[in-house]
């Protein structure tokens, strides 16, 4: 691939937004389009009118998507107008059934997809230290490594079509046990009085920390959970796709079955918009 090709991206959200300004940064003209005209709006890149047209004029295409319904029809649209050769790069955390069918499609008009869903929030993917789990077509893979590279620190190729959602379902249950456990720490400490920017700064240096607690401790010491790094709606939308998965394989996930009402109660109480860390918050209203 040419390093200056132009790079379309579909879905301009906090994600998709952040990984178009690298990609731009990267001398790659970035061709973007999103159903929300205000994200739209905000692209600095050029933005494209339609899925269609982003398709004309790249041969690689990062997804940043929100939800299968999204895939199926983006899928459904890039099969009707990509170039045979095109190489798309699913990078959410869906289902993965529902990124099997979108693969099939595809596949069905030559355009290759890429099973590349990334570790990071939206803060690792504004300093590109997000971390990507590619798998699939390895021809495929290679000519979307020097993007990869631009949006993130490091890229496994994990094989075969899948093995990156099977890695980032793995990921995301430390993600959504290790948020409650650090809002439980945190609640904990309050409690027994302890000033809470303390037992950030201290459990932080010990081996009671983690990437969790580091990202979302200072905003629970602080009690603040705007703007999101991710929204605690997402992760509870995770949170359920790997416990379904799990169950598929019969597999146990016991801390993940307790974690997940809490989120839901935290939705329900109306934090779904803020950052994960807002679990705290129900902490707090429930003690």
């Amino acid at each position: 691939m040419n390093e200056r090709a132009p790079v379309g991206i579909i879905g301009l959200g906090v994600m998709g937004s952040a990984m178009s300004r690298h990609i731009l940064a990267g001398g790659h003209v970035v061709v973007g389009f999103d159903i929300d005209p205000v994200r739209r709006g905000e692209f600095p890149g050029s933005v494209a009118e339609s899925v269609a047209d982003v398709a004309r004029q790249a041969q690689i295409i990062l997804l940043s998507l929100p939800s299968s319904k999204a895939l199926a029809q983006v899928a459904a649209e890039l099969a009707a107008s990509a170039t045979p050769g095109t190489v798309a790069v699913e990078m959410g955390t869906l289902p993965l059934d529902d990124k099997e069918a979108a693969r099939a499609l595809l596949a069905e008009n030559r355009v290759d997809l890429i099973d590349a869903p990334v570790s990071g929030t939206g803060l690792q993917a504004a300093d590109a230290t997000l971390v990507v789990y590619s798998s699939g077509d390895e021809s495929a893979h290679e000519q979307a490594m020097p993007i990869f590279d631009l949006i993130g620190k490091q890229t496994f190729y994990l094989g075969q079509f899948g093995n990156g959602s099977r890695i980032k379902f793995v990921a995301n249950l430390l993600v959504a046990i290790h948020t409650l456990a650090a809002a439980e720490a945190h609640q904990l400490g309050s409690a027994c009085g302890l000033d809470p920017e303390l037992v950030q700064e201290v459990i932080a240096a010990g081996v009671g920390s983690s990437a969790m607690f580091e990202i979302r401790g200072p905003m629970m010491a602080a009690g603040t959970y705007e703007p999101p790094s991710a929204r605690l709606a997402i992760i509870l939308k995770d949170a359920s796709i790997i416990a379904d998965y799990a169950r598929s394989l019969d597999t146990p996930t016991p801390l993940l079955d307790a974690a997940i009402p809490l989120y839901q109660a935290a939705a329900e109480e109306g934090l779904g918009d803020l950052d994960a860390a807002a679990l705290r918050q129900l902490l707090a209203e429930l003690s």
